[in-house]
């Protein structure tokens, strides 16, 4: 049979119970035992000394029997417990009054006399001369016969009458109402234990079942409070161990959503760049088809015109593929930010010189704006790089002819502020959720081949860094972020980033 943990601790509190109620009941009657042998033995110790000093039972030719008799008898009618025996000097029983076949020992330890005649502490027990190995209290005194010690007088102070009187069940009444209570406080102790153990179990049992239903799926978004440990809080483990539950449950549910958000935005992302890699290669495919069926009957500008619309197709599919592997590479540890010391106006200045003739063709402007005194940043100069190019290619892109595209530098306390905007549409707030994470479309077109952000957003998180889409009057898609100025704190950012991943 299984038992449950309610079950075996009201089994072992019930067994110890019953060894320890057992235990006492032992003791209660040894004691009360000890303290009738002390009783009787402390009242009637010169029993035997006034015997012997009132009664002659020995005289110069021995032991006188009738006078031994006629004592007995004496003493029976007095207390019949008593019996009176006659000992040697060497503990050898000479005399006594016990029916025939009645006596079990001829002879008597002297040891536990002596003992009581040097003044011991009571009680003190002796051979009983009525049993094979018995030991009873007694009363003793030395017999002297013409100022000589001619032995002694033994008297048993619970002999065999007291035995077999004890036997029929005449118990103290003290005893029987001692075992009585100690049986009564037994029962209430059982019932207390088992209603405690029921009691303190019970939010075990609630946490059992809890965790028996717990699902992923259903875990709470906001944890449980915490058990209070302030001064004079009683700490319950129980309490501490479900509340700790909760919160990893809390926790689960959290990195579940997470999980299955990211393997959603996954799938969109798989899909959005299986969609365009889907174009440009049917583009290129079709044109190199082309190429070869028609490759006599097409002129010389012709075959050209499609030749250049073919490579620049597979340059299409190549840049794709080269931020996808970057972006994995990114997101899975691959690249770790060097950071080094440099001026952000003079990378700006290099990243304008990139896409001059880019913007040159479609007429629009590159602008810089540096405030004065523009500290250099620590970051990984070639990380920052990317970052800055994905954010003005976007730009580009999505900026009408005679538009602009600006950068400003600002010093913002221990960092410099980077801006990035441009004059073209802007973003709507429907597509703002989730613009660093998973790809967009704006009109039917992709914004950034649905990779460039994710991976500015990716290079920012590995400086500890974060990039913000903010409204600017009279400008469209505003991107800002900020590097540190003070080595330090960018490591420190930085490892705090690799913590967290």
């Amino acid at each position: 049979m299984r038992l449950t943990l309610t079950h075996r601790l009201s089994l072992v509190f019930a067994l110890l119970l019953l060894v320890c109620s057992g235990t006492s009941a032992w003791m209660q009657v040894r004691s009360n035992r000890m303290h009738e042998l002390e009783v009787v033995q402390g009242l009637s110790r010169d029993l035997a000394a006034h015997i012997a000093r009132d009664t002659q039972l020995m005289d110069a030719q021995g032991l006188k029997p009738e006078a031994l008799r006629q004592l007995f008898s004496q003493l029976m009618l007095v207390n019949p417990s008593v019996e009176v025996y006659l000992l040697d000097p060497n503990g050898r029983i000479v005399g006594n009054a016990a029916p025939a076949g009645r006596l079990r020992r001829e002879q008597v330890d002297l040891e536990p006399v002596r003992r009581l005649l040097a003044g011991a502490t009571l009680p003190i027990v002796g051979d009983d001369p009525r049993s094979v190995d018995g030991r009873k209290v007694f009363s003793a005194a030395p017999l002297r016969v013409d100022g000589k010690e001619a032995g002694y007088l033994y008297v048993v102070l619970l002999g065999e009458e007291h035995d077999q009187f004890a036997e029929r069940g005449a118990t103290s009444e003290a005893l029987n109402t001692a075992l009585w209570s100690i049986g009564m406080v037994a029962l209430l102790c059982l019932l207390a234990g088992l209603t405690a153990f029921a009691l303190i179990t019970r939010p075990l049992r609630r946490l059992t079942e809890t965790v028996r239903q717990f699902d992923i799926d259903g875990a709470p978004v906001t944890p449980p409070p915490a058990p209070a440990l302030g001064k004079g809080a009683s700490v319950d483990e129980i309490a501490m161990l479900d509340a700790a539950f909760r919160q990893m449950q809390t926790r689960l549910g959290e990195q579940w959503r997470s999980l299955t958000r990211q393997d959603q935005e996954r799938r969109e992302l798989v899909a959005n760049i299986s969609h365009d890699l889907r174009t440009p290669l049917a583009s290129l495919h079709g044109y190199l088809e082309t190429l070869q069926l028609k490759d006599a009957s097409l002129t010389p500008d012709e075959r050209r015109r499609y030749l250049g619309i073919a490579l620049d197709q597979s340059r299409k599919v190549g840049g794709l593929a080269q931020s996808l592997l970057e972006l994995v590479r990114l997101e899975h540890g691959f690249v770790q930010p060097v950071l080094e010391q440099f001026y952000l106006t003079d990378l700006v200045q290099d990243v304008f010189e990139k896409f001059e003739l880019t913007a040159e063709a479609r007429q629009i402007q590159l602008k810089a704006s540096f405030a004065p005194g523009v500290p250099a940043v620590y970051a990984d100069l070639g990380l920052i790089e990317r970052v800055l190019t994905n954010l003005l290619d976007n730009a580009l892109r999505h900026t009408q002819t005679l538009g602009d595209v600006k950068i400003d530098l600002a010093a913002q306390g221990a960092f410099v502020e980077v801006t990035v905007s441009d004059s073209g549409p802007g973003i709507a707030s429907e597509l703002r959720e989730g613009l660093f994470l998973r790809p967009f479309n704006i009109g039917g077109a992709r914004r950034d081949g649905g990779l460039g952000l994710r991976i500015v957003h990716r290079i920012l998180q590995l400086h500890g860094c974060e990039i913000r889409l903010v409204d600017r009057a009279g400008r469209g898609a505003t991107f800002c972020f900020s590097l540190p100025v003070d080595g330090q704190v960018a490591s420190k950012l930085a490892g705090r980033s690799m913590l967290a991943r």
